[in-house]
């Protein structure tokens, strides 16, 4: 989403490490999906079992998801943060268990779809750098305003002055 995001808003995809780490994407539809199938599942297949959701083909490195953004999104080029490093974090997941034990379950969406409908749905919203880098869509900055507000404690749970305002709200 952010890779998208800075594409539109800056004209590049800004890339915060050497994109060399390992990501497995899903579409929120395809999850919903796959939420459904388990319900529908007969039981013995998915009690008390876990399910790697998506498609297997769908692990990209990060640098590869980038080229998509900035192939999907004109006049977009890729750029790399000051001192962009390696991540260590890195995940490949194999869906093969879902794709057997929920039947009539199959992803639809790819990451280049995926990248196509972000892209669309940003410029048909307006989507400007500042709503992008703010609290709205940066959770962080969020629960930090949450926090000073003294509607959010420290230990993430809601103060009464949040439910005061919640009250007054309606």
């Amino acid at each position: 989403n952010n890779l998208v995001g800075y594409a539109l808003t800056l004209g590049e995809v800004l890339m915060k490490s050497d994109g060399s780490p390992w990501r497995p994407l899903v579409h929120i539809e395809d999850i919903s999906r796959a939420f459904l199938a388990t319900i529908e599942a007969p039981r013995d297949a998915v009690h008390l079992e876990a399910f790697n959701i998506g498609r297997t083909t769908e692990n990209y490195r990060v640098r590869e998801v980038a080229e998509i953004v900035a192939d999907v999104v004109p006049g977009t080029e890729l750029a790399f943060a000051e001192g962009a490093g390696p991540d260590k974090r890195n995940y490949r997941v194999d869906c093969t268990k879902a794709e057997q034990n929920l039947p009539g379950y199959e992803p639809t969406w790819t990451v280049r779809k995926g990248v196509e409908e972000l892209h669309a749905a940003y410029l048909a919203n307006g989507l400007d750098l500042e709503s992008l880098t703010g609290e709205r869509y940066q959770r962080i900055k969020r629960v930090q305003s949450l926090i000073g507000g003294e509607e959010l404690g420290a230990d993430l749970r809601w103060l009464p002055a949040h439910h005061e305002a919640v009250l007054d709200a309606s």
